[in-house]
């Protein structure tokens, strides 16, 4: 069946538009949304006046983004507990994208969250997308002076707090499988050989779910955490190898049914950051595999 051509260029462009808003907000049901109001902005369009399609969906896009972060720094202000991106099970291309793949780390996207809307916008069209000044301007309607500004600032915000080491996959994945097997055994030695002395631990369960209500800091304090709340249960607790974000996650099922979605950070040979997500309204795209690009 034929289509018109706005929406064959709206669905030629729909992965990079999602990825997009979901790097500008940490959250697939968010970055639906803001497709949404994009797509019904783009059917009202003369696409005869439209020089570069792609150029223009990315600006719509942003924009939308932009107003939709705007809205959820009020929601996050009210969250109950740590806040974290919404996790994405990731095709395996995502992974072999190394500049992608960290840009959707959980790690990175919560440095992402200490930047300002538009500082947020401009960092990631710039640095993850690799678009010009001038895009970039007309997308976050600032003058193209103030845009390279903004960037130089995003940049140097980012590169003082985002990871330090480039760990390859192979490693992060073995690193990972030694904690799993720890975690699912309640190995107390074989978890504390794992964690970076200083490990950090995020428990996001949205006032839904029972979660850590701050930070939890330190290896020994983390595996007292862990092993006092799976030793409390008496259902059956598997821990599954998978990919998050581009990265090396792990699933955890009580009784076979999912409790949440754990990404881990490997830094050194060690994990230095667990950051688990069991608020199920956050859970929705977990099912699938989601298609991010920047192509």
């Amino acid at each position: 069946m034929a289509t018109d051509p706005a929406t064959e260029a709206f669905v030629a462009h729909r992965n990079l538009l999602f990825t997009v808003a979901y790097e500008m907000l940490g959250s697939a049901s968010d970055a639906e949304d803001v497709l949404q109001e994009t797509w019904l902005r783009w059917v009202g369009v003369d696409l005869d006046q439209v020089r570069d399609q792609r150029a223009y969906l990315v600006r719509v896009t942003t924009r939308q983004a932009l107003n939709r972060l705007r809205t959820m720094k009020r929601r996050k202000e009210s969250y109950v507990g740590p806040w974290l991106p919404e996790p994405l099970l990731t095709a395996p291309d995502v992974a072999d994208d190394v500049e992608l793949a960290e840009s959707v780390s959980i790690a990175l996207m919560l440095v992402l969250e200490t930047l300002s809307p538009t500082e947020r916008a401009v960092f990631v069209l710039r640095e993850v997308f690799a678009l010009d000044y001038e895009e970039i301007a007309a997308a976050v309607d600032k003058s193209q002076a103030a845009v390279r500004q903004i960037a130089h600032r995003a940049r140097q915000h980012v590169e003082a707090r985002r990871p330090r080491e480039v760990v390859s996959a192979s490693e992060s994945r073995a690193v990972v499988e030694s904690f799993r097997r720890a975690l699912e055994t309640r190995d107390l030695q074989g978890l504390l050989d794992v964690l970076a002395p200083d490990t950090v631990l995020l428990a996001d369960g949205g006032g839904i779910k029972q979660a850590a209500q701050h930070p939890i800091v330190g290896a020994d304090k983390i595996v007292r955490f862990i092993l006092g709340g799976t030793g409390k249960t008496k259902e059956t607790i598997t821990v599954e190898p998978t990919v998050v974000n581009g990265n090396p996650a792990l699933f955890l099922r009580l009784d076979d049914e999912i409790d949440g979605v754990m990404a881990v950070h490997v830094v050194a040979g060690r994990v230095a950051g667990l950051y688990y997500v069991r608020n199920p309204e956050k859970l929705a795209h977990i099912a699938a595999e989601i298609p991010l690009t920047r192509g």
